[in-house]
């Protein structure tokens, strides 16, 4: 930016209307809507803007600023040379014959002229002289060797003006392609000379090789012409412009981007360079390529690329802030309409009046500079960065708008994939996890009514979602045929018309130089002119000139710019000019490979977006999960149910609207029929008949009827009418337990089976708690009084010192496998070979094989007997990952057996209580398992006396004594704490984690110092094992938990940081619950506080009390004693 930002207001001022956002915003809009069309659209008009400076000869240089844009056609001084260069020089000897005679630079005597040969294409018929040669050359006509040729005879001195005045010839009548004359007036123009382009320098002359050596030594001769300041300031200018783009990619990085993101920003600036240089020379302003490649980096680095900076950052922000908004919406069924489009536009209403005042700042900076009186290529360069502005800011709210869009789909992809992925690896079945993706996602994907549609919609549906529309399957592949069938249509165009491009090219102008001889040129020529000249006259003979006939209006005419910037809106024959400037393009070396990679790149980010957005719908028409199926005999063997009243059938809710069935319902046989038809037509009572007639196991409701909400409640009328316990289960289907209102669709296969209903628990929240410098409330699911309110008081006195500091010392979840030998030998050769790297390496490569996210960290081994067992310790990102470890487990253990000698091994099972799971174990308390963290707070002294009621050496003296002496005593194994378990317990219930590994998880030690007067209170706890995907996180009301902590689902960057970070909240808790219970024991408030809080006479208590005022309803009696 030319003027520093912060000077400038980044808002109009109030009372004034935004002059640059309403338009901005919808055109940003509508190209995020169709980012594939726009980016697709801009790149063809770009390639065709780049075919159009092509015929003007871009990579060649100019002498003569005068003519238009200067880089080819007719140049009066240039081209000339080149066409001097390789002239066969002949001599005339004393018997009136031409010889091959070098020219001596010393021979004064002799008479020298030159030989020109004209020639045009061979449609023409007849060919009048050039009108416009200046009688002072004194030129003649010779007779040529073909009709469509013309030979003059030039003196050597005149050669280089009587070219420059045949550049161009007038012919004054129009000559269409097939050589008939027409009214409109136009020209022969100079097109070739011995088969080269006019001007030797050019790309496609020399070739790619040649160009590159010619311009290297057109540098260096600059080079070393150059003043050293001068030399100095354009290398400080190149170095600046590629510290530019170093820090463009450095800056995308920082915003999640290593490379897609600033190329497009480069390509949108190259796109914008093409149109300004197009623009500019369409409008007469001469421009030059030592112009450009001086001040072309100095403009890099002023404007820099701060503005596409800008509106990344401002978009990828709108995107987490409306993620964060739907994630915090409770009503699921109904969400807000966002979306990928209008995200962008959020962002462009932002940050989009300081973006497009900046470029309206620099563009009138430019425009004064272009109006100024400075002599020099200061004022034309001016005039096209003023234009290279302009295209860049309407590119950077079209083209760059729409990468974006496509970045953020792609992230949204990505997100469910790796989500999905994650789930099933955790052992989630396909359908469960496509549903728990396709619910966590952003943008949702809604139906015409703003509902969210159903994972089972998705299923019948057969369509996808790309950029927030539905696409029809058939609409993929479809497109996939298109766009393969063009490119081949392209490709096999260009090479059937290729052999009749350019036929007025002449056999003899085709080839090289070194096999043309001059008497094959102007033989009658030279005939002539030996009879008109003396001996020893010498003479060069030229290669022909060949001419194209063009319009006065044509484009690639190369006149002055005033003349033709009057024929700008021309139209003839457009679309034959551009399909034969686009077929003609392809020839080009650059372009050629430009235009492949173009459309090879097309194709794959297309068959990407597709493809990608379509993985989730394939595994959504998988079947449904496979159940176990039970013997038919324990069904039938059943005892016939008691007559009973059974309960109104309008409790049923989820039953759907059927028509009645005709036929014979008594029949068992025929509900058999009906339920393998359509088991809709089923009722819930002829269900309920099959269940009892062993027909339909009831492990396979929701299976057979594809309703899990009627399963679950046909499966509570069986339970209740069930012989064998209906002194006790004959009130369950009316019972308080609720079932209605429940998801369980997302249970099926991953949390519970035979469900009859859920089990709704109180939830209360303690904190906030500073954690890391971050505030969390702490949801605790209980049915325990005062241990929320004790947590709380935790927090509070916590929170009063800086918060919690938390280190994560290990992070890896375990499984212990038992093999079997035949002998000790065997076994200890196998726990050697474990140990070494060789073992080591075979098992972690066959380990990370099954997974994208388990990844194999140590293993450990002990024998015992002929009994090995091996610990495996792995991370396994952001779920809790016991599922996925048993899974790399079984794939490493056959490899073992199979390719490394061991298939005498005996798998025992997969899990040998070596990890160790579920069960208290010295193992996990000294190696770790799971998460291990180390929670610290200081609490100061005035907190402890006056919040906690207690001494600072009080507490210490408590301490040691209970949690560390007196559990010693009991030979606690990771139990030197007061009621960890309490606090980690209550967040597992709340969050949805496994309740059994509370066992392990709870394993702490409290330790407490006093510093400076101050309490210091840390808790080390080694074994946490949490995730934040799979199990019981996929529950809505559990995912609300996380959701309030922040932590729901994988993080998008780094996997594990989201369950690392939960374990570091669990840490903090029971750090906030140690510290209140052990502040309360300190101080004899136990019984108190409980009474307190319960009104309840227990006798004692010796877990979470808190000094707060209040009462609860129901007496507890002695239920607080075993509770303990």
């Amino acid at each position: 930016m030319i003027i520093p930002t912060h000077l400038l207001p980044s808002a109009p001022p109030k009372g004034f209307p935004d002059p640059f956002t309403p338009f901005f915003s919808p055109l940003s809009k509508r190209a995020c809507a169709h980012p594939i069309h726009t980016i697709v659209a801009i790149a063809l008009l770009a390639s065709a803007t780049y075919v159009a400076l092509l015929e003007v000869s871009l990579f060649e240089n100019t002498s003569d600023d005068s003519l238009g844009w200067g880089f080819g056609g007719y140049r009066s001084n240039d081209w000339t040379k080149t066409a001097l260069n390789g002239a066969q020089t002949m001599q005339l000897n004393s018997e009136a014959e031409w010889q091959n005679t070098p020219y001596l630079k010393n021979d004064q005597d002799s008479t020298r002229v030159t030989l020109v040969t004209l020639s045009f294409p061979p449609s023409q018929q007849s060919i009048a002289p050039p009108s416009n040669i200046s009688t002072d050359i004194p030129v003649k006509s010779l007779p040529a060797t073909s009709q469509n040729s013309l030979v003059f005879s030039v003196p050597y001195d005149e050669t280089t003006n009587f070219l420059s005045q045949v550049g161009v010839i007038s012919t004054g009548k129009a000559i269409d392609s097939a050589g008939l004359s027409g009214d409109q007036e136009s020209y022969w123009v100079a097109k070739e000379a011995g088969g080269r382009n006019i001007s030797d320098n050019s790309l496609s002359a020399l070739g790619l090789v040649g160009w590159l050596q010619n311009s290297w030594e057109s540098f260096v001769i600059l080079l070393k012409n150059a003043e050293s300041l001068d030399i100095a300031i354009m290398a400080f200018g190149y170095l600046s412009m590629h510290s530019t783009f170093v820090s463009l990619f450095l800056s995308m990085r920082r915003l999640g981007s290593n490379f897609w993101l600033a190329t497009t920003v480069l390509f949108s600036s190259a796109f914008a360079f093409l149109f300004a240089c197009f623009t500019t020379h369409r409008l007469g302003v001469p421009i030059n390529l030592i112009l450009l490649s001086e001040g072309l980096p100095f403009l890099v680095v002023i404007v820099g690329f701060e503005k596409p900076i800008i509106l990344t950052k401002a978009v990828l922000e709108a995107s987490a802030a409306q993620r964060r908004k739907a994630i915090q919406n409770q009503d699921r069924t109904k969400t807000p309409t966002t979306s990928i489009q209008t995200a962008i536009s959020d962002a462009v209403q932002e940050v989009g009046f300081s973006i497009v005042r900046d470029y309206v700042i620099e563009i009138v900076i430019l425009a004064l500079g272009a109006a100024s009186s400075i002599q020099g290529g200061f004022r034309r360069f001016c005039f096209l960065a003023l234009w290279i502005l302009v295209f860049d800011c309407v590119l950077l709210f079209t083209f760059y708008t729409a990468i974006l869009s496509i970045k953020l789909e792609i992230n949204r992809i990505k997100r469910h994939v790796a989500l999905r992925k994650a789930l099933e690896d955790d052992g989630v079945s396909r359908r469960i996890a496509e549903s728990v993706a396709r619910e966590n996602e952003w943008p949702k994907v809604l139906d015409k009514d703003g509902n969210l549609i159903a994972s089972d919609e998705w299923s019948k549906d057969k369509t996808t979602t790309i950029f927030g529309r539905k696409i029809k399957d058939s609409n993929i592949k479809a497109f996939k045929v298109l766009t393969v069938t063009g490119f081949i249509l392209v490709n096999a165009l260009n090479t059937v018309i290729l052999p009749f491009r350019d036929q007025a090219k002449t056999v003899v102008t085709r080839l090289p130089p070194s096999q043309l001889d001059a008497m094959d040129v102007a033989r009658r020529g030279l005939k002539t002119l030996a009879q008109t000249v003396a001996p020893e006259t010498i003479v060069d003979v030229l290669y022909p000139i060949t001419y194209r006939p063009i319009v006065h209006d044509d484009s690639s005419l190369p006149f002055p710019a005033s003349k033709q910037s009057s024929n700008l809106f021309a139209e003839d024959a457009v679309g034959s000019k551009v399909m034969q400037s686009l077929l003609k393009s392809l020839e080009d070396p650059i372009l050629s490979k430009w235009v492949f990679i173009v459309l090879a790149m097309s194709i794959v980010l297309n068959g990407y977006l597709f493809n990608a957005a379509r993985w989730s719908v394939k595994d959504s028409h998988v079947g449904e999960v496979d159940v176990v199926k039970a013997p038919a005999q324990s069904q039938a063997a059943m005892p016939p149910p008691p007559k009973i009243a059974m309960p109104p059938p309008d409790i049923i809710t989820t039953e759907a609207p059927v028509e009645k069935p005709t036929g014979d319902r008594t029949d068992i046989n025929a509900l058999v029929s009906i339920l393998k038809a359509n088991p809709k037509e089923l009722t819930d009572s002829e269900a309920l008949r099959l269940c009892q007639a062993g027909k339909l196991p009831i492990y396979a409701l929701e299976k057979s009827l594809k309703d899990c909400g009627r399963a679950v409640a046909i499966r509570r009328r069986f339970v209740a009418g069930t012989k064998a316990t209906i002194a006790n289960s004959q009130f369950l289907a009316e019972s308080q337990l609720p079932r209605e209102h429940y998801d369980y669709d997302r249970v099926l296969g991953a949390c519970c089976e035979n469900v009859i209903g859920y089990m709704p628990l109180p939830v209360g929240v303690a904190g906030p708690l500073v954690i890391d410098g971050e505030s969390y409330w702490i949801p605790m699911a209980t049915t325990e009084g005062v241990l929320v309110a004790s947590t709380h008081r935790g927090c509070k006195s916590i929170n009063s010192g800086g918060g919690v500091t938390t280190v994560l010392t290990g992070d890896g979840m375990t499984r212990g496998p038992c093999v079997s030998f035949s002998s000790l030998a065997r076994a200890g050769a196998a726990k050697l070979w474990l140990d070494s790297e060789e073992g080591q390496k075979v098992m972690k490569d066959a380990f990370n094989s099954t997974s994208r996210f388990a990844r194999l960290q140590t293993l450990k081994c002990a024998l015992a007997g002929t009994y090995l067992y091996i610990r495996f310790r792995t991370t396994t990102g952001d779920a809790m990952g016991m599922n996925m470890i048993s899974k790399g487990v079984e794939h490493a253990l056959n490899i073992m057996s199979t390719v490394a000698g061991f298939d005498d091994m005996e798998i025992i099972s997969v899990s040998g209580n070596y990890c160790t799971d579920k069960k208290a174990a010295a193992i996990n308390w000294i190696e770790g398992r799971g998460k291990s963290v180390v929670a610290e707070a200081i609490i100061p002294k005035e907190t402890v006396e006056q919040t906690l009621k207690i001494t600072v050496d009080a507490l210490l003296e408590l301490n040691l004594s209970k949690n560390l002496i007196g559990s010693a005593m009991a030979g606690s194994i990771g139990g030197f704490n007061a009621h960890a378990a309490n606090i980690v317990a209550a967040i597992f219930l709340a969050t949805g984690q496994d309740p059994a590994q509370v066992v392990e998880s709870a394993n702490c030690i409290t330790v407490m110092r006093k510093v400076n007067g101050n309490l210091q209170i840390s808790v080390s706890m080694p074994s946490i094992e949490v995730g934040t995907i799979g199990g019981g996180t996929i529950l809505e009301p559990q995912g609300a938990m996380l959701d309030l902590l922040g932590v729901r689902g994988p993080h998008p960057t780094n996997p594990g940081h989201n369950a690392q970070r939960l374990a570091r909240i669990v840490a903090g808790a029971v750090l906030a619950g140690e510290l209140s219970l052990c502040s309360a024991l300190a101080a004899g408030h136990l019984v108190r506080s409980h009474m307190a809080h319960n009104r309840s006479a227990a006798p004692t208590r010796t877990n979470t009390p808190a000094p707060m005022n209040g009462a609860a309803i129901a007496p507890m009696g002695l239920t607080m004693t075993r509770a303990n």
